[in-house]
């Protein structure tokens, strides 16, 4: 059974239009699902460069590995996407199966190997269908449509309840650019890379050194400022691949000043689909935002902020909308960054709590209820330090994790 759509889920998908040199595609080729697509293509134009940023686990999986090897060549021509199941920790079958994949659709789109960028989601250690994924290309590479976006995001879905999508538009020297991304993620989302996989395309001009620049420093302030669980997936798949359909005039460094509307508008969408991610966390039925000030170093605001987003003691509390701030006190006690106790102060929904060492003097816990009781909740925590700071993305604890995951593989 589906599971039913998040509470903090958007009212529907947003229009992408679409993008000169994209057209994508999705299938069913019966890898793990019935009766929904689990494939999907994107066919990029000739010429067109590619950035991404992958899992820092350990044991990542084969279509990792593979855009890794393939990524230097800079040069990116399909992507190709297969939920229902990860290819990870599946030896040399799972090698087999995306070279494979690679060599198939390279052929249907008349391109190299290495052009082709592959990921997988779904349920680590068993080995894929190869030859379903294989026998499908043909048909949907010759299917590529320039409006399929939505058809895409939900054809790369596991146990997200919705698709996720974003889009804007962008100026360099004077001329409008587009970006448009989708991402899939839901359970088994931490911050170390992007903790999801996401595809994001523009029509800028713009060489892969640059788009590696940029997708590296916006991944930082989105993706990995996110936790739904404290799990790092070995699937993490970042891809951001530009067409080179724009006009306007050549840009060579992403320190360019004509470059300072794109990446303010690139890093908006990235925060735009992270949170998408979080609002869909596996049972939440809150999003919460974490602001963290007064740290040593931005780093230390990034680690508490984390330390509270993913303590199970804070989320469950969340969940039950128990102002239990002694959890908060507790997950920035643990975290290993510089803290005066004496100087620490934690307000939620803007009351402060505690001051000072201790609870604030009268304090009225009233407010803080009905704030938690809500949909949108925000903790804010000064360290009383310094100047680092730092926003980090979280959601509640609630049973239906356990549900979702308890039964993931039935």
């Amino acid at each position: 059974m589906p599971n039913a759509v998040s509470p903090l889920a958007p009212t529907q998908f947003p229009e992408l239009k679409p993008i000169a040199g994209v057209r994508l595609a999705a299938g069913s080729a019966g890898i793990r699902y019935k009766g929904r697509t689990d494939l999907m293509v994107a066919l990029l134009d000739p010429g067109s460069t590619i950035a991404g940023v992958f899992t820092r686990s350990k044991t990542p999986g084969a279509p990792v590995v593979w855009c890794r090897e393939v990524l230097p060549h800079g040069k990116a021509r399909v992507i190709v996407v297969n939920s229902g199941n990860s290819n990870v920790f599946t030896g040399k079958a799972g090698r087999k199966i995306v070279e494979d994949t690679a060599a198939a659709a390279a052929k249907a789109a008349g391109c190299k190997p290495e052009e082709v960028y592959i990921s997988s989601t779904g349920v680590i250690g068993e080995v894929p269908p190869g030859e379903k994924i294989v026998a499908a290309l043909p048909d949907l590479v010759a299917a590529v449509k320039e409006d399929h976006w939505a058809e895409a995001a939900k054809a790369i879905m596991t146990t997200d309840t919705f698709p996720k999508g974003a889009t804007a538009t962008a100026e360099i020297d004077g001329v409008t650019v587009t970006i448009n991304g989708f991402v899939k993620g839901s359970g088994m989302i931490a911050p170390d890379m992007a903790t999801m996989l996401g595809y994001v395309f523009t029509d800028a001009k713009l060489p892969a050194d640059v788009l590696q620049e940029l997708l590296s420093s916006g991944t930082n302030k989105s993706f990995n400022a996110t936790t739904v669980d404290g799990d790092t997936s070995t699937s993490d798949t970042v891809l951001l691949a530009a067409t080179h359909k724009a006009k306007h005039d050549k840009v060579t460094k992403a320190n360019d000043p004509r470059l300072k509307d794109f990446k303010r508008k690139l890093e908006a969408l990235l925060i735009d689909l992270a949170q998408q991610i979080v609002r869909d966390g596996e049972g939440a039925e809150k999003f919460v935002e974490i602001r963290v000030t007064g740290a040593d170093s931005k780093k230390a605001a990034h680690r508490i902020g984390l330390a509270i987003g993913n303590s199970p003691l804070v989320k469950t509390a969340l969940a039950a909308g128990d102002a239990n701030w002694g959890r908060i006190v507790m997950a920035v006690g643990k975290c290993g960054e510089k803290v005066d106790r004496d100087r620490l102060k934690i307000s939620v929904g803007g009351t402060v709590i505690a001051s000072e060492g201790g609870p604030v003097p009268g304090y009225d816990e009233a407010p803080v209820a009905k704030h938690m009781a809500g949909r949108e909740i925000v903790i804010e925590v000064d360290i009383g330090l310094g100047k680092g700071k730092a926003t980090v993305w979280t959601c509640d604890l609630t049973h239906r994790y356990i549900d979702i995951n308890g039964s993931y593989r039935s």
